[in-house]
């Protein structure tokens, strides 16, 4: 048995902590400091301490279940398998390529993104696809290409943040969500930069910022707006910067200055001087930075929203230098990389889209397919999930559990429960996997060898450190079996690395052009920036090609103009920490401005239903807790759902602090124990997302969606509280 130790990434958030693993003689697995990573420097939260908690037989999936009378009970692979087949094979006989529905997760790695994509189109022919990420980041994505013509989350590296003058960050509530991301936040204050944190409850983050902002949910457009008006008044507008690098600005400015001070304040609750101290800590320094989380991307207007901040940004002149700019804190482990592969509904490998016939061919080339083949864009995520048992008939679904996960989950519930055929890949019976007519046991982070895409750009391997147990086997394996099944030989490797190599050639010259990386290079250089092209164009300045080509790129990465005469063809493009230093991924190299006005969340408060719900996480748990509630320690750290609400609103409810509370929506009900705090504004409640049952904040959630990115409305809806008596 293997005894050394082997270095690794944590399974969860986007930060993707590097750690070692070791197999112990009892057959755990010990989590031990990997300090050489620069991300976290050793430094792990206790889900990464504790992820080897889910590896054990006797909390994950080591049989393949089919539902036999009813019930799911253990089979063989071949059955297992056969019965997938079937399913699928009756589903498009019946009812067209398009009556099977896929349905992925941010936590896999590209390799199985890229093949869960490829599948779809080539495989099954639907295009009704479409993944968990689109619940994360998708409205910040939609804003970045919109104004930068590229969508990364953050442009720079962590490092960079102890170094600006100001963070601004909105809707992140980093020391539960990233714990070991909270250092850089610490060295920024240490160094004498400034943090505003904005977030309608005081967090353990907002504890540490220099000026907290707490803005009615669902006003954080206004308010970005609001401090843009005051920039542009005071004349702290960098002028040379918006008329040399930006287009679109006038347009901007007149939406801006229609959102005075006053008004804003109104709107969001947010005083005046609290505004202009923003604007003040925001233009003193010469560098700066404005970061956002699911706050102010999870809402009908996420993507206007993100716009806003976009352009404050822009108008000060805070993107595309050294130590400045936009960035997007994504949530899941890969959710940067499981867009940009092929998951995505509308969307095709290296970031490509699918309604674009040149990309269409160079992936098609790729395939060994016909182009016209491939089907066009289908429904995004919580399209998809409405569409089950009417459009969609069977629906293959892989590391997801929308049952928990998804806005208006008793609705989605029943919308499962509609199909005439549902098969999950899982590694543990989540509760979307036990309404399933076959479950799969597929192989962990530490069971298997693959990359990820961290909420840098960092591209990073995961390396197998321990034998999964008999009976369960890979996403990839499962792929190539069905694959073979349904007629497909050829296409579907299970080496993780050979797919790799075919990702590679896939992304070249896109957008996310990974072709440069190699397994080797992600070892020896401690993770490769995209983009990435397979080597350095010659002779080029970085301003002489539009979006999406190596050219462009290259000069995204912002190197000095006195090294391009030294590249020459066949050397090695060296990534992209640092985008837009010289150029933005637009046909022209500027900015763009996009004019954005304030409105309304889909579902303000009226009589009926008074207060305004939001949800997040809290530290010791992870998304739909499919993974985490299965682990003692975090158990009981937090062992179940509350609500927060805010000592008068308590008062008026006639609820002490432990005591029961019905949350009621338009959509549901849920119930769990009061915490009362004065850390909450006095009309908005939380709820944690992480239960199912009772406590299931998404019974609530709105699903209604941006429209631009699709983007459900989790961050606030109407609701009203009943005391629940005995």
């Amino acid at each position: 048995m293997q005894t050394t130790a082997t270095p690794t990434h944590c399974p969860y958030c986007a930060l993707q902590c590097g750690m070692n693993l070791t197999p112990a003689p009892d057959g755990t697995v010990e989590v031990s400091e990997r300090t050489d990573f620069p991300v976290n420097r050793g430094a792990l939260c206790g889900k990464g301490r504790t992820a080897p908690a889910v590896l054990a037989s006797n909390v994950r999936l080591t049989s393949p279940l089919v539902r036999d009378g009813g019930e799911l009970v253990p089979a063989s692979w071949d059955e297992a398998l056969d019965r997938i087949t079937e399913g699928l094979r009756r589903t498009r006989a019946e009812y067209g390529p398009d009556g099977v529905g896929v349905f992925g997760g941010g936590g896999l790695t590209n390799e199985k993104a890229y093949t869960l994509g490829k599948f779809a189109r080539v495989v099954l022919g639907t295009s009704q696809i479409d993944y968990n990420g689109r619940f994360c980041m998708s409205s910040a994505a939609a804003a970045g290409i919109k104004a930068f013509g590229l969508d990364r989350g953050l442009p720079f590296p962590l490092e960079d943040i102890p170094k600006t003058g100001c963070v601004i960050l909105v809707g992140s509530n980093l020391a539960e969500t990233m714990p070991p991301s909270l250092r850089f936040l610490t060295e920024l204050k240490e160094n004498g930069g400034t943090l505003v944190v904005i977030d309608p409850r005081r967090t353990k983050t907002a504890e540490q910022a220099d000026l907290h902002l707490a803005p009615r949910p669902g006003t954080d457009l206004a308010l970005a707006l609001g401090l843009l008006h005051l920039v542009i008044a005071e004349g702290r507008v960098d002028e040379e910067y918006v008329r040399e690098r930006t287009a679109g600005w006038e347009d901007a400015r007149a939406a801006a200055m229609a959102h005075w001070p006053e008004y804003v304040e109104r709107i969001t609750g947010v005083s005046v001087p609290e505004l202009r101290e923003t604007v003040r800590l925001f233009c003193e320094p010469e560098s700066a930075m404005v970061l956002t989380a699911r706050g102010p991307e999870q809402q009908s207007k996420g993507t206007d929203t993100v716009g806003a901040w976009i352009n404050l940004c822009l108008a000060t002149g805070r993107a595309g230098r050294p130590l400045s700019g936009y960035g997007c804190l994504t949530g899941q482990g890969n959710g940067q990389g499981g867009r940009e592969h092929g998951q995505k509904a509308d969307q095709l490998p290296g970031y490509r889209k699918l309604d674009d016939p040149a990309a269409r061919r160079h992936v098609a080339d790729v395939w060994g397919v016909d182009p016209d083949s491939l089907p066009g864009p289908g429904r995004s995520a919580y399209e998809l999930l409405d569409a089950l048992g009417t459009d969609i008939k069977s629906l293959l679904l892989m590391a997801s559990n929308p049952v928990v996960s998804a806005p208006r989950a008793a609705h989605i519930e029943e919308r499962i429960k509609s199909l005439d055929f549902l098969a999950v890949c899982d590694v543990v019976l989540s509760e979307t996997a036990a309404l399933a007519d076959v479950v799969l046991p597929v192989t962990q982070w530490a069971e298997e060898t693959g990359t990820t895409t961290s909420l840098e750009g960092r591209v990073l391997l995961r390396r197998q450190a321990i034998t999964p147990p008999d009976g369960v086997r890979s996403d990839l394996e499962v792929m190539h079996e069905l694959a073979a099944r349904l007629g497909v030989e050829k296409g579907f490797p299970t080496d993780p690395e050979e797919i790799f190599e075919e990702l590679r050639r896939a992304s070249a010259g896109g957008p996310a052009d990974y072709s440069g990386i190699t397994y080797r290079r992600i070892v020896e250089e401690n993770g490769v920036f995209w983009p990435c092209p397979a080597v350095e164009p010659e002779g080029l300045t970085g301003d002489q090609d539009g979006a999406g080509g190596p050219d462009a790129q290259r000069g995204a990465a912002g190197r000095p103009a006195s090294t391009e005469t030294e590249a020459t063809v066949g050397v090695a493009h060296p990534g992209t920490p640092r985008l837009f230093l010289d150029r933005f991924a637009t046909p022209d190299g500027r900015a763009r401005f996009v004019p954005v006005s304030h409105r309304a969340i889909a579902e303000e408060p009226d009589d009926e239903y008074p207060v305004l719900l939001t949800t997040g996480r809290v530290v010791a748990q992870y998304q739909s807790g499919a993974q985490t509630r299965r682990v003692a320690e975090l158990n009981a750290a937090a062992p179940g759902p509350f609500v927060e609400l805010h000592p008068r609103l308590a008062a008026r409810l006639g609820a002490a602090e432990g005591d029961p509370v019905a949350v009621v929506s338009r959509r549901g009900r849920a119930v769990a124990p009061a915490r009362i705090t004065d850390t909450i504004r006095p009309d908005t409640v939380f709820m944690p997302f992480h239960w199912p049952g009772e406590g299931r904040a998404n019974s609530l959630t709105n699903p209604a969606l941006d429209p631009t990115s699709r983007m459900p409305e989790f961050k606030a809806c109407a609701v009203r509280l009943e005391a629940v008596r005995p």
